[in-house]
């Protein structure tokens, strides 16, 4: 994976990462944010994966239903944000819509995705601190806001 800073003004910073054919997209974002101290941004993406792990929250039963993706497919949109969860580390929650060589998609939670070719990825960071916090109500963590 490469980075290159875009834009920095007023605790503000834009970051470009080209993650390489192979790469792990979810683990290199967090490594990222981590090694950065990204405490609140967004991210958007395109490009492409060889496997994907998507999933689906059932409310019903508060458990991720995951969706495994085992064919080439490109990066039609992956979008979300970054926080800092409740021991201090980056947490990020991202979706993603998928395309395949039929014209069909599939989208859900982004949990995994092998890069290939590339995957180009856009940071924009924000000068606050965003926390996720675990709700044990609904059994998933949310940012909170107060």
């Amino acid at each position: 994976m490469k980075q290159k800073l875009l834009a920095s003004d007023a605790g503000e910073r834009t970051f470009i990462l080209v993650l390489d054919e192979g790469d792990e997209a979810f683990r290199c974002i967090t490594d990222f944010a981590e090694r950065e101290d990204v405490t609140a941004a967004s991210i958007t993406a395109i490009g492409a994966f060889r496997s994907a792990t998507i999933a689906f929250f059932e409310f019903e039963t508060r458990n991720y239903l995951k969706i495994q993706v085992e064919v080439q497919s490109e990066v039609l949109s992956l979008l979300g944000d970054v926080a800092v969860d409740d021991e201090g580390k980056a947490s990020l929650h991202l979706h993603v819509v998928l395309g395949f060589s039929d014209g069909s998609t599939k989208g859900g939670h982004f949990l995994q995705g092998h890069v290939r070719p590339t995957l180009e990825v856009v940071v924009r960071e924000t000068p606050a601190d965003l926390r996720r916090r675990h709700r044990p109500d609904l059994g998933i963590a949310l940012i909170d806001v107060d």
